[in-house]
């Protein structure tokens, strides 16, 4: 570590450890994180879950809410001047205008602060009401999975890559062109094209439904577009890399790439984080298929391999910096199933991250895993089939723009079914395939008090916040 480096990482030790003194004295702060994979719906949550802070008539389920613990809850100025805001209004505006319809993915880090009044506690009430801030920060879980790239050297991440893509016909082209090039000297142009078609294999990947791209900056560059720091690919090593040479250059980048962009990103923004939502499109998975969950299953392990999770004293918390205390696991479109269904989706999600969840339970977390839909776009439905009911559920499709009922496929109640085969690299399910559209947002008419509708979402603010409300 370089003396920039360490004077960087003293100064952010300095400022968490007031932020922790000044939180035990003044207003208390959470932040949360919010992230997950691409169209894992992370905006869609942010925005459902402010809406329904604001209005609570929907959160039935969260205590300070239904109590009427809280008194009052209002949008703030965020308090990291140079992270961008969070576009809440803009956001809501197209779940919830006239012409409803998705709003555009996270791409970069954004933060959004929420202060609640809650009513006087303490003996007699006589402690007066007190605040509490909420600060969401919204982050792209691509970035995330770079975390697992700090402890990796260069030979060690492009070795494990080629490894994995290796059968894989997205990489066919990228492969074949690194033939020759082990022992070759270090140009540009080279360079350059080497980094876009590593850039094409990650992406055709993602369209496969695959979730395990590294590096992430890839895929959402940003600031960062055309950079030396995002000009590498993988290589096998030569014999004797030579100085100088293409491959030593590549070491060089990737060796940046951690310095410049991975390690300030920790620092800044996610070695904050003290409770922390994953979101999982794991129907998605599902339905590409068991390399896409299996695949799907290891990301997210490495995501969780980052958290520091637990809870421990004022001591430690001083002396170390925050812990994750608690960490959410939630598949996400839950409303594209019957509700018959959601125990099976959540006991997948569960099993899926199973070893992560339980490195997480021993050290102290609190750790929970749940279906959620963040906005409800369907409506439940009852088809008739070969003279039997099928519970489906109904919605307008993006694609066309007219209703249509969907039957995604009767998930297994026993998830090593799925798990199973997917570790065992099977081509296909045994028994069948599931199905996934693609639902629009429906018109809504929300009446006063009302945030956006949505399937556990105050489950999940419950367990989020339920403690510090």
């Amino acid at each position: 570590m370089g003396v920039t480096e360490l004077a960087q990482d003293l100064a952010h030790e300095v400022e968490t450890r007031l932020s922790a003194v000044s939180g035990a004295l003044f207003d208390p702060v959470i932040r949360l994180g919010v992230t997950g994979l691409a169209r894992a719906g992370k905006t869609v949550f942010i925005t459902s879950l402010v809406s329904n802070l604001l209005d609570r008539d929907r959160m039935v389920q969260m205590r300070a809410a239904a109590e009427g613990r809280i008194e009052a809850v209002w949008l703030q100025p965020q308090p990291d001047v140079t992270v961008p805001r969070f576009d809440y209004e803009g956001h809501r505006a197209a779940l919830a205008g006239p012409a409803p319809h998705w709003p555009e993915s996270t791409r970069a880090v954004s933060e959004l602060r929420l202060s609640f009044r809650l009513r006087p506690s303490g003996f007699l009430g006589i402690t007066g009401a007190r605040r509490v801030h909420l600060d969401i920060i919204d982050y792209p879980g691509e970035w995330l999975l770079d975390l697992a790239l700090m402890d990796l050297s260069y030979q060690a991440w492009a070795d494990g890559v080629l490894d994995r893509v290796a059968p894989r016909a997205e990489a066919v082209a990228y492969l074949a062109g690194l033939q020759g090039l082990a022992d070759a000297g270090w140009e540009e142009p080279l360079a350059r094209r080497l980094a876009d078609g590593w850039r094409d294999v990650l992406a055709a990947l993602r369209r496969a439904g695959l979730s395990d791209v590294t590096p992430g900056r890839f895929l959402m560059p940003g600031e960062l577009e055309g950079t030396p720091a995002l000009t590498f690919a993988p290589m096998r090593r030569p014999e004797a890399p030579v100085r100088g040479g293409l491959w030593r250059e590549m070491e060089r980048r990737f060796e940046a790439y951690k310095t410049r962009v991975v390690r300030p990103f920790f620092r800044d923004h996610f070695a904050r984080i003290d409770r922390q939502v994953v979101l999982v499109d794991a129907l998605e998975a599902i339905h590409s298929g068991p390399a896409a969950l299996e695949d799907m299953r290891r990301a997210m392990a490495g995501v969780l391999s980052a958290f520091r999770p637990g809870r421990g004293g004022m001591l430690p918390e001083l002396l170390r910096g925050k812990r994750v205390e608690r960490i959410l696991f939630a598949a996400t479109r839950a409303d594209h199933l019957h509700h018959s269904q959601h125990p099976k989706l959540a006991a997948i999600l569960s099993a899926m991250l199973r070893e992560a969840r339980d490195r997480a339970d021993f050290a102290g977390a609190g750790t929970s895993a749940m279906a959620i839909a963040a906005l409800r776009a369907t409506t439940e439905v009852t088809l008739q089939r070969d003279g039997r009911n099928i519970d489906a559920v109904q919605g307008v499709l993006m694609s066309t723009g007219r209703p249509a009922a969907m039957f995604a496929g009767d998930l297994p109640s026993d998830p090593s079914r799925l798990l199973d085969t997917a570790r065992g690299g099977a081509a296909g399910w045994l028994g069948g395939d599931y199905a996934v559209m693609r639902f629009a947002p429906a018109p809504l008419d929300l009446a006063p008090g009302q945030g956006l509708p949505h399937i556990r979402l105050d489950r999940a603010a419950e367990f989020l916040l339920g403690d510090r409300l």
